[in-house]
């Protein structure tokens, strides 16, 4: 399955505020520290795009690649109306094959995410680490805590705009159809980025990414390409489904068995041995859901994949900390598509729309 985590970036834009050194002695400091030293290194190790292309020793395919960003940089900026500023016209090149490893997490008997709050971007429900160490011992902490983890790699992410945002070499390395998706959801965050508010700046970014890059191959008139990506978007739709489908069953689930504050309000003779048995009780229904889902994925899901391996359904991982980090990327798909519907598919009027909505709801 792939895993679009395009946002992470803007953690980065709190990581260069002057905070970082005015903490430097704290966890938190040492990590906007680090962040501000990477994202240093990456933007000091840019070039200019037009001039790899026209480099006679750049490789063809890297070339047709780099051409590609910029006329899907274009296209955003003209078609979609999407505010690009210098983004997407440097190239930096890694030294490594993952850009940051991100971190979520969960606790296992109730839908709440463990949350961060860094400076600019508000609280969001992941962090972001370039150090891979650093990221696999807070997983484990977090894991020794008693909370489901979810630790994966981001190929890419945004600063808002307030940054020349390179292309990094780890996107290069995705096909067409996902580079070209990746810079219309970046460049979707320059556009309309609501403080706080990942779920809802990542599922739009998800639906205008995937419904832009779509007009784009339509646009050249690369029918092929076009049915393509519009194939992994109904994949993303029908699994998204899928996912609203498990938090609300777990949300019953959990309405149903009252947890440990809930059942010492009414005063039990052993508020401990109640506590216990309110969560040994609510992990049990977490597992009933979890089984039933995965039964829905093998059995009905699969069969209709069009662009993923149906394995997937036997592999994913489903706990409270995958499914909430799905769900940042895939909750209100189906809502993004009426909107989408209404303005006759014309994506830059349904991306409008839904920003005026979300703007002037309370």
């Amino acid at each position: 399955m792939r895993v679009r985590i395009g946002g992470i970036g803007l953690i980065i834009l709190g990581v260069v505020s002057g905070l970082a050194l005015l903490v430097a002695v704290t966890p938190m400091g040492r990590y906007l520290a680090r962040g501000v030293y990477e994202e240093g290194r990456i933007l000091w190790r840019r070039r200019a795009i037009a001039s790899i292309i026209s480099d006679s020793g750049t490789p063809a395919a890297v070339r047709a690649k780099l051409a590609l960003v910029l006329d899907a940089r274009r296209f955003a900026v003209d078609s979609l109306g999407l505010p690009a500023k210098g983004a997407f016209t440097k190239f930096t090149q890694l030294d490594h094959d993952t850009l940051v490893l991100v971190l979520s997490a969960a606790y296992r008997d109730r839908l709440e995410p463990v949350t961060w709050w860094f400076p600019v971007v508000g609280r969001v429900p992941y962090k972001g680490f370039f150090g891979f160490d650093d990221a696999r011992r807070a997983e484990q902490a977090l894991l020794d805590a008693g909370f489901d983890s979810y630790l994966r790699p981001s190929p890419a992410f945004s600063t808002l705009g307030f940054f020349n945002d390179p292309l990094l070499s780890t996107t290069l390395h995705e096909d067409s159809l996902e580079i070209v998706n990746t810079v219309i959801h970046e460049l979707t965050h320059n556009r309309y980025y609501a403080s706080g508010r990942a779920v809802f700046n990542e599922s739009f970014a998800s639906f205008v990414g995937a419904r832009g890059a779509e007009r784009f191959f339509l646009a050249r008139g690369d029918t092929a390409r076009a049915r393509r990506v519009s194939d992994r978007w109904q994949d993303d739709l029908l699994l998204g489904a899928v996912w609203e489908r498990a938090f609300r069953s777990l949300d019953s689930a959990f309405r149903a068995h009252p947890d440990a504050a809930t059942l010492r309000q009414s005063a039990p003779p052993s508020p401990v041995a109640a506590g216990d048995t309110a969560r040994a009780a609510r992990l049990t229904a977490r597992d009933t859901v979890y089984a039933r889902t995965r039964r829905l994925l093998t059995d009905s899901i699969a069969p209709h994949l069009r662009t993923i391996d149906p394995g997937f359904a036997t592999r994913v991982r489903l706990d409270n900390a995958a499914l909430l980090a799905r769900r940042i990327y895939s909750t209100g798909l189906d809502g993004f598509e009426a909107v989408w519907e209404r303005e006759g598919h014309d994506v830059r009027r349904a991306l409008e729309a839904i920003i005026t909505a979300n703007r002037n709801a309370p």
